[in-house]
């Protein structure tokens, strides 16, 4: 090769513009700028698509689950309206009837075990006071055999 340029080449060439044999920087920087941008938009999609998770991530459980499962479903099958249902879905605050029907039963057991130690305490004392009336009734009828029984007393022989 001669070291001559063509006649017609411009003499002011820009810097980008590899030399024969040299390394084109320009393209690794735009392969790299390409392989950011791609896992940049990646990552936004990504954040978008998990927004309806996020924001039932909050809530009850049942109702993060299906918000989650809705968008499991409008990932894998490109239908968009599972993700709009998850997002309506996680909107919406769902009342609450597990706790308050929680609380409920809590206080009936505690009702029903503190009735229950009641009844046996309750059974205890029938149990003592017909006790304590078989006694007294055996204390009765002795006295009564006690006093019927003629009393020996002295005699005199006057």
């Amino acid at each position: 090769m001669h070291a001559e340029l063509h006649p017609l080449t411009p003499h002011h060439l820009p810097f980008y513009l590899a030399k024969p044999g040299e390394t084109d920087w320009l393209m690794i920087v735009m392969g790299i700028f390409l392989i950011g941008a791609v896992l940049a938009v990646g990552n936004i999609y990504l954040r978008l698509h998990t927004l309806p998770e996020r924001m039932a991530h909050k809530s009850q459980k049942l109702q993060f689950e299906i918000v989650a499962v809705l968008g499991l479903l409008a990932l894998f099958t490109h239908i968009h309206l599972f993700w709009i249902a998850g997002l309506m879905l996680a909107l919406v605050d769902l009342p609450d009837f597990g706790t308050p029907l929680g609380r409920i039963a809590g206080s009936v057991e505690r009702i029903a075990d503190s009735a229950t130690d009641k009844d046996v305490g309750r059974a205890e004392d029938e149990v003592k006071a017909a006790e304590a009336e078989m006694a007294l009734e055996k204390m009765e009828t002795n006295l009564a055999k006690e006093s019927t029984v003629p009393k020996r007393g002295i005699s005199s022989h006057v």
